[in-house]
């Protein structure tokens, strides 16, 4: 099922050699314009379309009343509300302690800047509701906007045929446990649109108003949406299909190694599951492992064309150093270490989502109920970018206060450097505050 490849004595090209999953939005782009021109042109009643078009039900309204979000509440399982409950608990937890602090500094005399940070007014959460149920990412994206403070909170999750055109009942009480109010029925890149430019009825009222950042996963199409709309609007990513790379050496045991391939390979059929190590014994042991607990996991089909794809494999190599070189030139969305000196090789990652150190911290912990947030980017976006947090919903901005001395004493230097770049107007400016 997974490809073994054996890289041992060869120069490695880490980046030719790295298996990865293909998803190229360009190819989307012309499904997924045309709705947002429509949803933006057409409000309420584009979105009630496409809900009818895409999920098989027009919900019977677009925003779910408030006493939908209580009665999923009170009708979650004590198991649900109880893990649901303690997730929230340890979210909140890790993501207080990422709050920045205000900072200032005086330069000279007479001179103040301020570092503060202020939160986004108004931010749209997506919820997938496809091929599973994500609670989790409702309280993923809800928690760390709490905490940073955002005053005006929307959810958007596709309507289900099954429940009468609202979003699935656990994702409904996973808000009303948060205490969020405003929950749409809406979902693909539609609900993209409505976020971005808002949405209105016939007779013009506002039902949703226009936010001013947009978060949360989704497929294809609403990531080329968020991608589209990126300028009228913020994002936080273009989450791409699900990662985990094993770091492992032979003191890792195969059997949890396989369990935690499988575990993200039922995510979607286009899930990367790599496991990169420089023993072969372990390497083979994997294979096994995979072939004997797929057949036997729920999503056992999926599980297969997942691991069996071009995006998954296992990769032996010479030596860790190399599978540190390899790890780093992936970029992972989830990262596993099983070695004998997990903490001399957690300081040697660079780019990963998120790192899971030691055999008894699976992905799926970090999924649920870590406390660590599972919004992370994909396709080797973590060279560069971050997984959801509190200052993904703050802005850094600044606030100067010179007094009339503290701006003389570099009223020259103003002048000086204005006229160096042309723009004699500027030194003028300050000059005008000392005749």
């Amino acid at each position: 099922m997974l490809t073994l490849k054996d890289l041992r004595g060869s120069a490695i090209d880490a980046a030719a050699v790295l298996p990865r999953a293909s998803q190229d939005i360009s190819t989307t782009i012309e499904t997924v314009a045309p709705i947002l021109q429509d949803v933006r042109l057409n409000g309420v009643s584009a979105l009630l379309e496409y809900s009818e078009k895409f999920d098989g039900v027009r919900p019977p309204s677009l925003r779910v009343p408030a006493e939908k979000l209580r009665e999923a509440a009170e009708q979650l399982t004590p198991e649900v509300r109880a893990a649901l409950e303690e997730l929230i608990l340890r979210a909140r937890a890790v993501h207080e302690a990422q709050l920045p602090e205000a900072s200032e500094v005086s330069p000279g005399p007479g001179a103040r800047v301020i570092n503060r940070w202020a939160p986004i007014r108004r931010v749209g959460l997506y919820v997938p509701g496809g091929q599973a149920v994500y609670p989790s990412s409702v309280v993923m994206n809800v928690v760390p906007a709490q905490v940073a403070g955002v005053s005006s909170l929307a959810i958007a999750s596709p309507p289900q045929a099954d429940f009468g055109g609202l979003p699935h009942p656990t994702i409904l009480g996973a808000a009303h446990l948060l205490g969020i109010e405003e929950v749409y029925a809406v979902g693909g890149a539609q609900a993209v649109a409505m976020f971005a430019y808002g949405a209105k009825d016939q007779a013009g009222q506002q039902v949703c108003p226009p936010v001013s950042l947009i978060t949360g996963p989704g497929n294809i199409f609403v990531a080329t949406a968020k991608r589209a709309v990126q300028g009228v609007v913020g994002i936080d990513s273009e989450a791409g299909p699900t990662e985990i790379m094993v770091l492992a050496d032979d003191s890792a045991p195969a059997e949890l190694i396989a369990a935690d391939l499988i575990s993200q390979a039922e995510h979607d059929a286009l899930a990367a599951a790599v496991l990169v190590t420089p023993s072969m014994t372990l390497a083979e042991s994997v294979a096994t492992e995979v072939e004997r607990q797929a057949r036997d996991t729920r999503h056992a089909d999926r599980v297969k064309q997942a691991l069996s794809g071009t995006q998954s494999a296992v990769l032996v190599v010479d030596t860790m150093e190399q599978g540190v070189e390899i790890a780093n030139a992936y970029g992972a969305e989830h990262l596993e270490l099983m070695t004998r000196d997990d903490a001399g090789i957690v300081d040697q990652i660079h780019n990963a989502g998120a790192v899971f150190v030691g055999a008894h911290t699976p992905v799926s912990l970090g999924d649920y109920c870590a406390g660590s947030n599972h919004v992370l980017p994909t396709g080797g976006a973590s060279a560069y970018s971050a997984g959801l947090n509190v200052s993904s919903f703050l802005r850094s901005q600044q606030v100067i206060h010179y007094d009339r001395e503290g701006l003389r004493a570099v009223a020259a230097h103003v002048s000086a450097l204005a006229q160096a770049e042309g723009l004699p107007a500027h030194g003028d400016a300050v000059q005008a505050r000392f005749r």
